[in-house]
């Protein structure tokens, strides 16, 4: 966040989230008696006025940008469960090199146990509202590719001008990209959830800081969206025309050879 004089020069201006896309109008702000920022009054795009957490916008002069929910609240779990991890873990060292009282371990212990617990049920609530909003953006991607392919078919018939046509598809590939981006993005955030939950003590103390900065680093959420964009039209065509053959050639090779039957005659009742 910028220094707190300069956040007066957003007001008025619109608030984009992470993907491009303008979801309200910074109004006002809200200021405690000593001259703290408290919290953002904001204009959404259905003309609806709410206050917004200061948490979840970034200013950057009059540039305002808003974080989602899920994304701030996974950021805050993912550092707080493996740091009260290493406290437990540092307390069981403490115990075993008799530095604390039997007593004291376990009234920390038992302390250090409900916090992670809770952590970790809401870790697994975010991760469920994650699969919903993954679940969201695939519906509107595929919304989008058959719009699309609506759009080519309408053009190809003449019904739609060339004018017309390439602004429409450069909309479309513009709300494609955006919602790619979305998707993998809440994707790496329910990753990141799910190793956390899943990993233990020790995997966290060695790897969760080095591993959890590697794997975003290795594809983001823009370089992943670049690669499926513009999959997704050519994936709904197929969707629609392709068949599933009943039986493929190297099912067909894996079939057992039919059996050999050897007949014996019986040497007292047929002669030889």
């Amino acid at each position: 966040m910028s220094n707190n004089s300069n956040l007066f020069l957003s007001i008025g201006k619109p608030i984009k989230d992470e993907y491009g896309r303008t979801v309200g109008k910074v109004a006002s702000f809200a200021l405690t008696p000593n001259g703290k920022f408290d919290g953002v009054y904001v204009e959404s795009n259905d003309g609806k006025f709410l206050k917004q957490s200061m948490e979840h916008l970034t200013f950057n002069g009059a540039e305002v940008t808003f974080t989602s929910t899920l994304k701030s609240q996974a950021s805050v779990l993912c550092d707080q469960i493996p740091l009260i991890w290493r406290k437990n873990q540092a307390l069981k060292d403490l115990a075993e090199k008799r530095k604390i009282s039997p007593d004291l371990y376990q009234e920390l212990r038992n302390n250090f146990e409900a916090v992670l617990n809770q952590l970790k049920k809401d870790a697994e609530d975010l991760s469920d509202d994650a699969t919903t909003e993954i679940v969201r953006c695939n519906q509107e991607i595929k919304t989008l590719g058959y719009a699309v392919v609506n759009l080519e078919l309408e053009h190809e018939i003449g019904q739609v001008d060339e004018e017309a046509y390439t602004s429409a598809f450069t909309l479309l590939q513009e709300n494609l990209k955006r919602a790619n981006m979305e998707k993998s993005d809440i994707e790496l955030t329910k990753s990141k959830l799910s190793n956390i939950m899943l990993g233990d003590s020790k995997q966290l103390e060695q790897k969760t800081i080095s591993t959890s900065t590697e794997f975003i680093k290795k594809e983001t959420p823009a370089e992943i969206a670049d690669e499926v964009a513009e999959e997704n039209v050519e994936d709904i065509v197929d969707e629609m025309s392709n068949e599933t053959p009943d039986e493929t050639p190297e099912e067909a090779s894996e079939l057992p050879e039919p059996p050999v039957v050897v007949y014996v005659k019986e040497v007292g009742k047929a002669g030889i």
